[in-house]
């Protein structure tokens, strides 16, 4: 019964994978059904979809062909944060902000700078920061902007500089392709 009922609602939803740019993905898991919502990325030439880490973390991974999420140097990921699910979060600013945050309290001596933003395929621009490590860690860029009622957050994280620059045109060009 359980099934039934699941594949009723993801019958329900195919509606509206196919008229938005948020990909909103219902899976059967142990609370009932799971949603994930995320921006919808078609895998950039010697990368892939890892579906299993996506799901589990909710946000859609790409890693290069060859590796997985556990192993890849550098893995490229979007998210879409729902702003009804964070009425705390007033603002892109405000969720900016916290993200500045949450890495400094992670590690006091990250360097955290605004480089230059980066434009999807429908023209909006999205803020961009680099977060790389005085020492160990990881080599990020997060570039943040808005769609309706999510935010959208693309990461590249690299656990090298060179994977980091090795990578970044890849990241680019997920960014370019992507359109509301």
């Amino acid at each position: 019964m359980k099934r039934l009922v699941a594949t009723a609602v993801v019958l329900l939803l195919i509606p509206f994978l196919a008229i938005a740019e948020i990909e909103k993905i219902g899976q059967v898991c142990e609370k009932g059904i799971c949603l994930a919502w995320w921006p919808k990325l078609v895998p950039a030439k010697g990368w892939h979809h890892e579906p299993g880490p996506s799901f589990a973390n909710g946000i859609n991974i790409q890693v290069p062909d060859g590796f997985t999420f556990s192993n890849a140097e550098t893995i490229i990921y979007a998210k879409a944060a729902y702003k009804p699910r964070m009425p705390e979060t007033t603002s892109l600013e405000m969720l900016i902000q916290s993200d500045k945050n949450d890495f400094l309290k992670r590690d006091p001596s990250i360097l955290i700078v605004e480089v230059k933003p980066l434009k999807t395929a429908d023209g909006k621009t999205l803020r961009s920061f680099t977060f790389f490590p005085k020492g160990k860690g990881n080599w990020e860029q997060v570039s943040y902007g808005e769609e309706g009622d999510f935010y959208l957050i693309f990461t590249i994280s690299s656990r090298s500089h060179a994977g980091f620059l090795d990578s970044f045109g890849v990241y680019e060009q997920y960014i370019n392709q992507y359109k509301e």
